[in-house]
């Protein structure tokens, strides 16, 4: 469908944000003098408890209100691809990210160099300045790791240059490979692209699955030095920045900016490792309930139950929602009520032109975002409670917090979305009379957990290994790469699974390898989320307020410290090996109404 044929009321309401261009640009102008001024300031920051306040606020606004212009020239991008005016309206609001930073190198210095005794006389000389004592606490920790002056500022330049290779890998991938073609279920010649092969492992026919399986991997083959190369670049300059930075290891680096200590990133990779018995055993189910001698790579993501017939209308979509959610209270269901059906904050149908997939945006002073690509299906049910439980959590942290204390770290960001989709799926198997929709639920069910829990884990053991060759002074050859995620993959699968060769080529296809130590927060947010749904169903208004809290904290306290406000501490190894036990219990649920 075009845009133009669809009622606004299925549109979101982006002329919220800025109702026309002219808004826009003049936002846009007003930005590039702040950030003028923000550089201007660097002689007075430290003049007075006042100069340091105001500089900070500068700061805040700035960077605040070039979020707000990126927010909307992305979100028209997204459902418009071929709009090239919005297309660049986003590489400029990008670029004035990094004029921001370049102008504002010295902030964190001065920060770091101010002294103790001072500071405190400021605080108690300027009250104002307490609103950014959190703020200016997160910046002091980094002084074991800052440069002299001339250091943070030639970093703070060449920050435009780094972080390239993700881009350069992103062009290649999308724009340079192709692969063979194949024959799909109806007997007709199909293209295979990496956005399709997933959909093509979910086929019913294991020819689909072992066609799309051999003809991808044939082709990353082809490409795995090319792909080395661009990884190897990658991690050499995450693991030179931290060297630089007087960090013992890119890992540590990379949590201290999340306020998370590295032992939660080994504690996770231990807890599976013990428990790998329960996904040998999944898949010692689905061998058995497929029906095959051996099960092999191209069949793990085979379904265990067929396409329900049931489909389910947007409407319908946001009442389960709404149900569902309603053991949050009044106040959570009003405000996602309102937002979805008056105030436009979704964007719902698939578009000529509109992004795919979904996900939840949102910045401070504008309201939440959600883009969906709604085809009547269950699991678009799921994505709409996923993408609202981020929503809502922006919205709690942006209420109940100041610009500079509101956003949330990644650490977190998958908690409440996996609240609500683990909720949901509880509440429709509680109510349903229909077994094969019972066994699909539960089948989502441990898709989730599967791909959630063990393999971005083990993608994580992945990343953690191959940092640690490089920081070793190994160069990260294709051999090198292919052999360590090759054994890793035997690890994870077992000896129930045939290891096909062709596996050892999966790394080139996962971007999230350029994402800085990205996916285990992925494995820790569904354990938090594990615990927090077991609380909420077995305590209800008691521990609903707890939870309500952790929503509220934003980033006025540390992840770990707002996890505790729901009584989930996730330095523990008790929590990551609980949700393992859910799993498990997920897995016998359906084994036995299998046999039923």
């Amino acid at each position: 469908m075009k845009r133009s044929e669809l009622d606004p009321k299925y549109l979101w309401n982006t002329e919220l944000i800025y109702p026309n261009m002219e808004a826009f640009e003049k936002d846009f102008q007003a930005a590039k003098q702040q950030i003028k001024a923000l550089a201007a300031s660097e002689e007075t920051m430290l003049d007075s408890a006042q100069s340091l306040y105001q500089t900070l606020e500068l700061y805040t606004h700035c960077e605040l209100l070039i979020t707000k212009l990126y927010e909307y020239a992305h979100l028209n991008s997204d459902t418009d691809t071929a709009n090239n005016e919005f297309l660049a309206l986003s590489g400029k609001c990008e670029n004035l990210f990094h004029e921001m930073g370049a102008a504002a190198y010295f902030i964190s210095p001065k920060l770091i160099a101010l002294e103790e005794t001072k500071l405190q006389q400021w605080y108690r000389a300027y009250p104002a300045l307490e609103a950014y004592r959190r703020n200016i606490e997160c910046e002091r920790r980094y002084q074991p790791h800052l440069l002299d002056e001339n250091g943070e500022k030639l970093l703070a330049q060449l920050q435009m240059c780094l972080s390239s290779h993700e881009g350069t890998r992103d062009v290649f991938s999308y724009a340079g490979v192709t692969f063979e073609d194949i024959i799909d279920e109806n007997g007709k010649k199909a293209v295979l692209t990496d956005s399709n092969y997933i959909p093509f492992m979910f086929s019913n026919s294991r020819e689909v699955r072992k066609a799309a399986f051999t003809s991808l991997y044939k082709t990353y083959q082809q490409f795995s030095n090319t792909y080395a190369a661009l990884l190897n670049g990658y991690v050499k300059e995450k693991t030179t920045l931290a060297k630089v930075r007087n960090f013992p290891s890119s890992l540590e680096a990379s949590v201290f900016s999340d306020e998370v200590p590295a032992g939660i990133y080994s504690n996770l990779i231990d807890s599976v490792n013990q428990h790998l018995q329960v996904i040998y055993d999944y898949y010692a189910l689905k061998k058995d309930v497929l029906g095959l001698e051996e099960m092999h790579m191209y069949d793990v993501y085979a379904p265990l139950v067929g396409e329900i017939e049931e489909t389910y209308s947007y409407e319908q979509a946001v009442d389960l929602v709404l149900d569902t959610v309603k053991v949050f209270g009044e106040e959570y269901v009003g405000i996602l009520e309102d937002g979805i059906k008056h105030k436009r904050w979704v964007d719902v149908f698939p578009t000529e032109n509109k992004k795919g997939g979904a996900y939840s945006a949102g910045c401070y002073g504008v309201q939440p975002y959600i883009l969906l690509n709604h085809n009547n299906t269950l699991n678009d049910v799921s994505t709409l409670a996923h993408e609202a439980g981020h929503s809502m959590h922006t919205y709690f942290s942006n209420r109940a917090n100041t610009p500079q204390q509101a956003s949330y770290t990644i650490f977190v960001a998958e908690v409440a979305s996996t609240v609500n989709e683990l909720l949901l799926a509880h509440k429709m198997l509680k109510e349903s009379t229909n077994p094969t929709q019972k066994k699909y639920i539960l089948n989502e069910l441990i898709e989730t957990y599967k791909g959630t829990l063990f393999r971005q884990t083990m993608f994580a053991e992945f990343e953690k290994s191959i940092h640690s060759m490089v920081e070793a002074g190994e160069v990260l050859t294709a051999d090198l790469l292919s052999q360590a995620y090759y054994r890793l993959n035997q690890k994870y699968f077992g000896e129930g699974v045939v290891c096909d060769e062709q596996i050892r080529y999966e790394w080139e296809r996962i971007p999230h390898f350029y994402y800085n130590f990205y996916v285990y927060k992925y494995a820790t947010c569904i354990s938090a989320a594990s615990a927090i749904v077991k609380r909420i169903e077995n305590e209800g208004e008691k521990y609903v307020q707890k939870y309500l809290k952790f929503l509220s904290c934003g980033g006025s306290k540390s992840p770990l410290d707002s996890l505790k406000e729901a009584e989930i501490d996730m330095s523990s190894p008790a929590v990551v090996e609980a949700a393992i036990e859910d799993f498990k219990s997920v897995i016998e649920q359906f084994s036995q109404l299998n046999k039923q």
